[in-house]
């Protein structure tokens, strides 16, 4: 690949439990190269797997994320995102994918006919 990719937090959630949707998100996680990772979703990440699965086992996840470029969460990329009609942490994904001009892939209904955005449709 040799563009950048930014992965949507439920489709890392659906990759790290291995789900059968998993393959959809794996070309662009395992390019860690080119992967961008906005802080919001290691924040929503991490968040659910230290409800369901404890501390241990979400900070192995915090650190996996890593892997890639993490973006951080700043002030000029919070009014960028306030100008998408998305919900705050989706506005700031949106926001982080256009900046880097990356393909944002997700499964979540909001981004499905925004530029720049490979959307796999939940069944």
């Amino acid at each position: 690949m040799s563009h950048f990719n930014v992965v949507d937090s439920s489709a890392w959630l659906e990759y790290l439990a291995d789900t059968d949707r998993a393959e959809f998100f794996e070309d662009a996680l395992s390019d860690t190269e080119h992967l961008i990772v906005p802080v919001i979703t290691i924040y929503e990440v991490f968040k659910k797997v230290l409800r369901e699965r404890g501390e241990g086992e979400a900070l192995q996840v915090a650190s996996q994320m890593q892997s890639g470029t993490v973006v951080d969460f700043t002030q000029s990329l919070a009014l960028e995102a306030a100008r998408h009609p998305l919900p705050l942490a989706d506005s700031l994904i949106y926001a982080t994918t256009l900046r880097w001009n990356a393909e944002l892939w997700t499964q979540d209904e909001h981004f499905k006919d925004l530029p720049h955005v490979k959307y796999f449709p939940k069944p």
